[in-house]
Order: structure tokens, then sequence, then C-alpha cells
């Protein structure tokens, strides 16, 4: 399936609104890091923002102080939550278990 054909216009909009999300994504994930966010207040926070929703959780927990790229892994795989999941497509007992791992 071929791309559609953009106007200007078109494309300077989804470009603007692509670099918007990136600076969303990217303030949300600094908060967690910071320790201003929780994952549980993350959670809250995705019912209502799209862009929280589109977050992955992946990244999600890397943002965690103390979590890297391979303590991330570990704890996908021991949850059974697959590394492109993102955070709209988590069910209650994902979520749950998310914010036990974190709390730990």
């Amino acid at each position: 399936m071929a791309l559609p054909t953009l106007t200007p216009e078109q494309r300077a909009a989804a470009l603007a609104k692509a670099a918007r999300a990136r600076k969303l994504r990217s303030e949300l994930l600094s908060a967690v890091k910071s320790g201003d966010l929780t994952v549980s207040a993350v959670f809250d926070k995705a019912e209502s923002d799209d862009i929280v929703k589109k977050t992955k959780v992946s990244a999600l927990l890397k943002s965690l102080p103390g979590v890297g790229p391979v303590k991330a892994a570990q704890l996908l795989e021991e949850l059974s939550i697959p590394e492109t999941r993102r955070i709209g497509g988590l069910g209650p007992n994902q979520r749950t278990a998310l914010v036990d791992a974190a709390a730990k």
C-alpha cells in the first residue's frame, strides 16, 4: 500500500503534531525519572491522555530511577508483557503488577 501524497501544509501539520507528541512524552518520562510522577499516577493520567496511552511500557520502566534496559527487559519478561506493549494496551492485572514491581 502506497503512502498518501501530502500537501506541504498537511506535511507541516503532521511534523508539528509529531514534535509536540515527542516533547510531551519526554516531559512525562522526565517527571517519572525525577520522582514527580509515580507509575500509578502515569496509569491514571493515561485514562484521559492519548500521548501517555501511546507511550511504551519499556520506556516508562527505563525512566524509573535505578532501572536500565536490562532490568526493564527482565521485569517485562517476568510479568509476561511484550517489549512493544504500550501503556494503553495493559490490562488491570498487568497495571497492578507493574505498580507493585515499581514499588520495590
